[in-house]
């Protein structure tokens, strides 16, 4: 299943696949957003397996929108595959409880 970002309401969804061989595009995806001072809330309520590059990659995005005082969600916590990688890879601080 090939990855799939929609933004719904200004709440980027992610679904499918998010693994090493698109781990990168996603992450340039959002840099781009994280550059223009673009307010980012991700979704990964529909993502159907993840893999430890995309949690690390997640976590740069992570980080360099913290360095720039940016507005950067990660939501997914009903996810137990999200919720347990991220919390493998010592990454929970970033994912917050969903708020929709």
């Amino acid at each position: 299943m090939a990855l799939k970002i929609t933004n719904n309401s200004g709440i980027y969804e992610i679904n499918g696949l998010l693994n090493a061989q698109n781990a990168e595009s996603m992450k340039s995806y959002f840099e781009a957003l994280i550059d223009n001072n673009k307010p980012v809330t991700l979704s990964l309520d529909k993502i159907k397996d993840i893999d430890k590059q995309a949690v690390n990659c997640l976590g740069c995005l992570y980080k360099k929108a913290m360095s720039k005082n940016q507005f950067f969600y990660i939501i997914g916590s009903e996810n137990k595959k999200v919720r347990d990688l991220f919390r493998e890879q010592k990454m929970f601080y970033a994912l917050r409880r969903d708020i929709f």
